[in-house]
């Protein structure tokens, strides 16, 4: 087992990793900016250094930095969470030549994945459903560039080969719009990755999002957890995550596109947690993206399997195998994951500041992972979320009712947060019959701030 484990990360899934490692035994360093000095991960680490001011740049974004803490603690083991360098294949590789151990994938399988068009060929080669799709199109002419989305067939998405978050993405639906789109998505590539390569695949309709959870160890062991419905997201960031997706899948539909998972971790050597995401329209799957680190919901997954999955995360880096057989994963009842975001639930603007008072709501069922506390000061340097609230019940409907209920006991004051765009999804009757995909929030939320001006 390992001895000790620098955090790389913050907020709540540095908490996370914390009582994770607790549980093992294994003693922490929490890494900190200069704003997060009172955060309640800092407190709770066996050991805590600061890496430098606010900005991720110069502290969690450091390599040197937190390369340095590993040396300075005598840590053997960097988890770096999700976000930030979590699928940061340099700074892996890093961690690998400088004699520590890399909580996660070896550095050319996240290569591998990070790169949108390699992924894909990746996956096809493994036998894994895939849109039909185009090679990066930088060094192409117009005419050229026309002629493969001709042959894919409009609409078509285009999409930067590095990075995500909707970022370098563009649909477009006519032949004479086609290359003014792949000059703006190069442009918005460059200034969001570093990098102008685009690719192009078939734009789907109304697919939903579903993700398939992988654990691999060093034995060559993989077994899958399941799936996640994540279709309720804005501008490519979910709000809202269910496992499983049974109102919209099959149980025989689940283990072919779990079996064709655990296949395609074996065929690239997978090691660790991992995310396979796809779109799914008419029965099909389509693979998008393979995510190389813990997932922010995560937590549906542990709930319906009782699989603490950061746990394995870390006895897997440990050079332990699986302690069980994919005959022993069983998954029951639905769980629903809320992201609380400080931010205004009209127009989305983040809302940072002082928390002057939360009550965390409980209750069987209910989990709330966070770390905010009365008197937590929010900073503007870092993502909006500040919470997740998950709720678990032998059904989607009672999973549900129990969400809305939590919902309303979760108060948090001085800071404007999405709490009540959740409760107005929840009652949406659309979202209720489970008819939701990747555009249901757009189409939604004109009724929805029409709806919350009235009250």
């Amino acid at each position: 087992m390992l001895n000790k484990v620098v955090v790389a990360n913050r907020g709540e899934i540095a908490l996370r990793i914390i009582r994770a490692c607790r549980e093992l035994g294994i003693k922490t360093v929490a890494v900190y900016s200069e704003a997060d000095q009172g955060s309640i991960h800092v407190g709770l680490a066996d050991e805590a250094l600061c890496i430098g001011p606010a900005q991720p740049l110069k502290s969690y974004l450091n390599h040197a930095a937190i390369l340095s803490v590993a040396e300075i603690t005598g840590a053997d083991a960097i988890h770096p969470g999700y976000g930030f360098l979590s699928e940061n294949a340099d700074f892996c590789e890093q961690v690998e030549n400088s004699g520590f151990i890399f909580i996660g994938p070896r550095s050319e399988t996240i290569r591998l994945m990070a790169n949108k068009v390699s992924a894909i060929q990746a996956m096809r080669r493994a036998g894994v459903p895939c849109l039909d799709s185009s090679p990066v199109l930088n060094n192409l002419s117009n005419p050229a560039i026309e002629q493969l989305a001709d042959g894919i067939g409009y609409p078509i998405l285009l999409k930067a080969a590095q990075g995500g978050g909707g970022r370098g993405m563009h649909i477009v639906h006519e032949p004479s719009k086609l290359i003014d789109e792949y000059q703006s998505a190069k442009l918005e590539a460059l200034s969001a990755f570093g990098d102008d390569s685009i690719f192009m695949e078939k734009f789907l309709t109304n697919p939903s999002h579903i993700e398939v959870q992988v654990l691999c160890d060093h034995a060559g062991n993989a077994l899958h957890f399941g799936e996640r419905e994540c279709s309720i997201q804005r501008r490519n960031q979910k709000i809202i995550e269910e496992a499983t997706a049974g109102f919209k899948i099959t149980d025989q539909q689940r283990d072919k596109i779990g079996r064709i998972c655990v296949s395609a971790c074996r065929d690239i050597g997978y090691i660790g947690a991992g995310t396979f995401e796809f779109l799914y329209q008419e029965g099909e799957f389509y693979f998008i993206e393979m995510n190389t680190r813990i997932q922010v919901e995560h937590p549906v997954t542990e709930m319906i399997t009782n699989v603490d999955l950061v746990k394995s995360q870390i006895e897997i880096a440990s050079g332990l195998p699986l302690p069980f057989q994919q005959s022993d994963i069983h998954m029951t009842g639905h769980a629903i994951e809320c992201r609380i975001n400080a931010e205004n639930p009209f127009d989305f603007t983040p809302s940072p500041g002082l928390v002057s008072m939360v009550h965390y709501p409980g209750g069987n069922g209910v989990r709330f992972d966070s770390h905010i506390y009365s008197g937590y000061q929010i900073p503007h340097y870092y993502d909006s979320m500040i919470g997740k609230l998950i709720c678990y019940a032998k059904t989607r409907e009672a999973a549900i009712d129990k969400m809305y209920s939590a919902l309303d006991e979760l108060i948090i004051e001085g800071v404007e947060t999405n709490i009540p765009l959740h409760k107005e999804i929840l009652s949406d009757e659309s979202f209720i019959k489970g008819k939701t995909h990747i555009h249901f929030l757009l189409e939604f939320f004109e009724s929805f701030t029409e709806t919350v001006a009235d009250l």
